[in-house]
């Protein structure tokens, strides 16, 4: 745990800023707080971070910190899934939350995620409104103006754009054994609506555009990328291919984090008995032991790490990063895959061809699997992207760039701009 000493930050002016995460873990946390940190050295904010405290012994340190009861929490999680309500209990830890932020007197209030059971989200934005606080909320999926779901890709339901009723992803994250969705679509429209001060962010034009036909048009949305490190995503030397005796043989890539049919398994599972096995390995990252139970025993299967550089090593060495996600916002999969110097075929949905150009990638329509196929054959055999194509376009989404993008954002909110 960090001390006081280590969290404090020098200099600061009159903006404070508070950033509010759900979830304890994962990239939207670690987003928010390399947002605040970047505001502080940018523009010399007091900034202040506070997250769910849900299966993580991390307290953090006085300004970056869990808030809530994990009791509290893990019953508020069971009558979500049972009563099909979201966002209503948690009042005890949110009551604590909010009396913070009456000391700290925040001019600004980022949020982020804030769809799990660890935050009481009218109790808060009840706060939000009586005190005329700016807010600034990155939508990281579309959770916020649906009945129930954070994407509907898949489904292929429009029904958030007049109101949500007899859902068919119930058994989805947030689960729910109870179909309140229609409830729960105009609960959100009241507690979202009549903000003064509120900007949405979204990481991808197609979130913006699919923001402005819900019940938040009335917001102002901007687009600001998704961003990652690019000395840590960079080409690097490895033996990869030596401690797999893959020789020349071609490397297709595929990395997620919860291996599935949205993410693309089966694609990859046909890929294996169509594409030739003397030229071509498939390489899986992130997979479980029940994963590759699964899968046939010549796919290298490799297990979810932490280890950032190790992940860039992967990438350089393979030929072509496939991502044949069925359901996206914007993913930064395909970001460091380019940084590493490796094309990217993927299905069009979300973001995701936003984040290619023609001398970089491929993205191809869902679930055209010949075209997925064709375009791995064409850009591996055909050599027809070079590397240097692909490391260039990257330096587009370098993330303390795109961090600063939300700096001002913030200064434009508190000159009143926006």
């Amino acid at each position: 745990m960090k001390t006081v000493n280590e969290c404090v930050r020098k200099g600061r002016n009159e903006m404070k800023i508070v950033g509010i995460n759900s979830h304890p873990g994962g990239s939207t946390k670690n987003i928010m707080i390399s947002i605040l940190d970047v505001a502080e050295k940018e523009i010399g904010s007091e900034t202040y971070a506070f997250w769910g405290n849900w299966k993580t012994k991390e307290k953090g340190c006085f300004n970056r910190r869990r808030f809530g009861f994990y009791i509290e929490n893990a019953v508020s999680g069971l009558f979500s899934r049972f009563a099909g309500i979201h966002g209503e209990g948690s009042i005890l830890g949110t009551l604590l939350l909010i009396r913070k932020l009456k000391r700290i007197k925040p001019d600004i209030i980022h949020i982020h995620n804030i769809h799990l059971w660890t935050i009481n989200i009218p109790l808060l934005f009840k706060y939000i409104k009586k005190n005329n606080i700016k807010v600034v909320w990155t939508l990281h999926d579309c959770w916020a103006f649906t009945g129930h779901c954070t994407h509907f890709l898949q489904t292929g339901c429009s029904k958030w754009m007049s109101g949500c009723y007899d859902c068919n992803s119930l058994r989805r994250y947030p689960f729910s054994y109870r179909d309140k969705s229609a409830k729960m679509w105009n609960k959100k429209k009241r507690w979202f609506s009549d903000l003064e001060n509120l900007i949405i962010i979204t990481p991808s034009v197609w979130l913006s555009k699919i923001v402005r036909k819900s019940f938040l048009q009335s917001y102002e949305v901007r687009v600001i990328n998704n961003g990652i490190d690019l000395t840590v995503f960079h080409p690097i030397a490895s033996k990869f291919r030596t401690r797999h005796a893959l020789g020349d043989k071609f490397i297709v890539l595929g990395v997620a984090f919860q291996w599935g049919h949205s993410k693309g398994l089966d694609v990859f599972k046909k890929l294996y008995m169509d594409l030739n096995k003397d030229k071509y390995t498939i390489v899986l990252v992130g997979t479980s032991e029940m994963i590759e139970k699964d899968l046939p025993k010549d796919i290298i299967t490799i297990r979810r790490t932490s280890n950032q550089k190790e992940l860039a090593k992967i990438y350089s060495a393979a030929n072509v990063f496939v991502n044949p996600t069925r359901e996206d916002n914007f993913p930064t999969t395909n970001i460091e895959s380019l940084a590493c110097g490796t094309p990217v075929v993927t299905f069009d949905v979300g973001g995701c061809a936003e984040i290619i150009d023609d001398y970089t990638g491929v993205s191809v329509p869902c679930n055209d699997y010949n075209s997925i196929k064709k375009n791995i054959i064409n850009i591996c055999e055909g050599h027809m992207i070079s590397s240097e194509n692909c490391i260039k376009r990257a330096q587009m989404f370098i993330a303390d760039d795109k961090y600063r993008e939300y700096c001002e954002v913030y200064k434009e909110l508190m000159s009143g701009e926006i």
